[in-house]
């Protein structure tokens, strides 16, 4: 069962371009990263995170290559892995030469500190050698020296600025497969990058806050931040830079685009804050049911709401429903219809039941 949004979200739109399998921009799903923390030269380590990512739902992940062990350790990498990898260079062009050359999908540079145009010339040789796309990643934080001189400090303009200059530096070697970022760890500041960015090019938007945080406080400025964006119609992948697991990362990441709807993966669970009138324990039931149907891939919307007062409506819109009832009879909803009493010691195994039954409905 699907509800109409009350607002379709417009999006902008943008050039599409293909980081390996997957397509930014343009029509195509707006696209989940992260970013492994392991030292890549721990190949073993490395690809089990990817890994772990990819099944949380990352459509791509992005690994740091600061020297050339790390940069060589791709090739191996990449055999083991099922989603494109971003190769993450800061400084030194070898390193990206050598990322595209061991098959990257993708490279994350900025090319203003690359250095003379030959070593970027060789770069972008390489890239389209190799079927590499390019992501030109500003932030606030590494701002060229006399951008920051003219702006006294970061701000919008100067990100934009930064920008603007590097895609040129693309543009006059005719390399056209790329995407742009301008982050900040200052929300206000990212979104104002954003939109002014938006307003003068077409080329597909990576967004992020950077450094944003720890788990809570991080999530929280992510979803300020690029909710305000994508409820613009703003952006073409996200990261969400979280201190903590990646996988931690991806999830938040698919929250704020259902949320929004704008993507669809999995169980999204409506359910209320609990109080005096809840017949069962809904705070530890939805913990619960969270862990047991994080396996579902298949788009299904799950109601579980502590008594009759909201229950019935939410479960009306619902593909699945469970509403509080006096004397541990709760009432099951399935497609919004009232189906039967469910003991509150038997919620947990029937609704994983008659979720997994609707998923395997729909995936036939």
């Amino acid at each position: 069962m699907s509800v109409r949004p009350f607002r379709d979200i417009k999006r902008r739109k943008t050039k599409v371009i293909n980081v390996g399998k997957v397509k930014i921009g343009g029509d195509n799903p707006i696209s989940v990263q992260s970013m492994t923390n392991t030292l890549t030269t721990d190949v073993k380590a490395t690809i089990k995170q990817i890994n772990d990512i990819a099944e949380e739902g990352a459509d791509i992940v992005r690994v740091s290559c600061p020297d050339e062990d790390s940069s060589k350790a791709l090739k191996e990498i990449i055999k083991h892995v099922s989603i494109p990898v971003v190769a993450d260079i800061h400084f030194h062009y070898k390193r990206a030469i050598e990322a595209a050359e061991n098959g990257a999908s993708c490279l994350r540079i900025n090319p203003g500190n690359i250095g003379d145009e030959k070593k970027i010339h060789e770069v972008l040789k390489a890239a389209k050698n190799n079927n590499c796309s390019i992501r030109i990643g500003v932030n606030a934080g590494s701002l060229e020296k006399d951008i920051l001189e003219e702006f006294k400090e970061p701000c919008p303009e100067a990100l934009v600025k930064s920008a603007l200059r590097n895609i040129k530096i693309l543009e006059d070697k005719d390399f056209l497969n790329f995407k742009i970022s301008v982050k900040s760890s200052d929300v206000f500041l990212s979104i104002a990058a954003y939109r002014q960015l938006s307003k003068v090019i077409d080329y597909p938007l990576h967004l992020g806050i950077t450094e944003a945080g720890s788990f809570v406080s991080g999530s929280i400025k992510s979803s300020i931040g690029l909710g305000s964006l994508l409820m613009d119609g703003i952006g073409d992948t996200i990261r969400i830079s979280l201190s903590d697991n990646p996988t931690q990362e991806v999830k938040i990441g698919n929250e704020i685009l259902k949320s929004l709807n704008l993507r669809n993966r999995g169980v999204k669970i409506i359910s209320c804050p609990s109080c005096a009138r809840q017949a069962f324990q809904v705070i530890d039931t939805v913990k619960i049911l969270e862990e047991k149907l994080a396996h579902i891939k298949t788009p299904i919307t799950l109601s579980i709401i502590g008594c009759v007062v909201n229950g019935p409506g939410e479960a009306a819109m619902t593909d699945i429903g469970i509403t509080g009832g006096g004397k541990g009879n709760n009432m099951l909803y399935l497609s919004g219809v009232q189906n039967e009493k469910v003991m509150t010691d038997d919620i947990i195994n029937k609704v994983v039941s008659e979720v997994e039954k609707k998923a395997s409905e729909l995936e036939n």
